[in-house]
Order: C-alpha cells, then structure tokens, then sequence
C-alpha cells in the first residue's frame, strides 16, 4: 500500500511538532549519542531553511518544534552560502543546481530524513551494527502560533521531568530549554520565539524568562 503524502505547507512559513521513536528495545540511545545527536541537529540547522524552536532528546525519541519556510524567501545568494557550510567549500554549485537545493532545503521531510540518517549512519558505526535505527515515519503535527505553540513547547521541555530524570526540566542537558540554560543559546541554533512575538514581547531575555515561568 503507498504512503499518504504527508501534508506540508509550502506557500508560508509553519511551524511542525515532530516525534520520531526508535525501533530498538529500552533506551538505546545515550547521553553521549544525544551529544552526537544535537551535533547533526546543529549542522543541519545551519544549512537547511528552518528555526528550531524546541528539541528534546530522551533515550528512545526525540522531539522538535521547528518552523519552515517558503522557497521564495531563499535568495540565491543563500542557497550558496549554505552550499558552502554544507560541502565545507569542496564543491562547486552550479546555477542549474540552485533550485534544488532551495527546494531540498526548505522541505521538513527533508530535513528530519537526513537527520535520522545521519544518527543511523553514526550509531550502527560505533556499535557494529546493521540495519534500521528509527521506527516507521516520523510524525508531524502542525502548530499554530501563539498559545497552543507555548503549550507544545512546554509539554516538549518537560518530557524529562514527566519520565523522572530531573526535577526541573533546564536541569536536562539534551532539550530546548536546558541548552537555553546551560550555554545562553550557543551557536544561536534556538529561535527564541516561544511563541511570545505575537504578544509583541520583543526581547529575547524577557520572551525566555516569560516562558520559564510559565
């Protein structure tokens, strides 16, 4: 049987919770796999056309709330510089390549399938395995901004509090908030949204203090 098409929205910007399992049994994946998983998610952030909002990384899934938007808001100029962060300046794009990559960049499937891949291809390396990491598809909801957005981001950052790792969830190394806490948002790899703009609350500092609270 074929798979339904997933539902994206191409002709404006979206915001998608995304959860993807893995397929092994307990939890497979480590607090130094999750360092390599945030890596790929750092790298891949940088080169495809999305704002991760949130993440949380636990031992078998994960979480992300992340924003795409239209091809039209990619320039050319863009595509190359993400051309050049992604090859490291070891090749060279042509102009005939262009549309391509803006298409493949700013496609969420595209996005999540090659970060799960590149976890694949680290974990079956480093633990001399074959074969499927991750269960079936992943799956993506859409948001809507504002309250329900705030309320997805919360329920995401307290996922290690819910499962008793830590008590309080910036305590947790591996999710939106604790990295937030623990490096000031290094990298800038955190649009520090928390869906607070639509409340013309436009300083970064106050939106996260808000949001703690909350």
């Amino acid at each position: 049987m074929p798979r339904i098409p997933r539902m994206l929205v191409t002709d404006r910007p979206a915001v998608y919770h995304v959860i993807s399992r893995s397929a092994l049994p307990d939890l497979p994946i480590s607090d130094k796999d999750k360092e390599v998983f945030l890596n790929y998610l750092k790298f891949l952030a940088s080169v495809y056309f999305v704002d991760i909002i949130g993440f949380c990384i636990m031992g078998n899934h994960f979480h992300l709330l992340v924003q795409t938007h239209p091809q039209d808001e990619l320039s050319d100029q863009e595509v190359r510089r993400r051309f050049s962060i992604y090859y490291q300046n070891k090749r060279i794009l042509t102009k005939n390549q262009i549309p391509y990559f803006r298409q493949k960049w700013t496609n969420l499937s595209e996005f999540i399938k090659e970060l799960k891949q590149k976890f694949t291809w680290y974990y079956n390396k480093t633990y001399g395995r074959k074969g499927y990491f991750w269960a079936d598809r992943f799956k993506s909801v859409i948001i809507e901004k504002g309250h329900t957005l705030i309320n997805c981001l919360a329920y995401i950052d307290l996922n290690p509090v819910r499962a008793g790792i830590v008590k309080k969830p910036e305590d947790y190394r591996w999710s939106s908030i604790g990295y937030f806490a623990r490096t000031n948002n290094k990298d800038k790899l955190l649009s520090l949204d928390f869906g607070l703009k639509e409340y013309d609350i436009k300083d970064e500092q106050e939106r996260f203090r808000l949001y703690r609270e909350y």
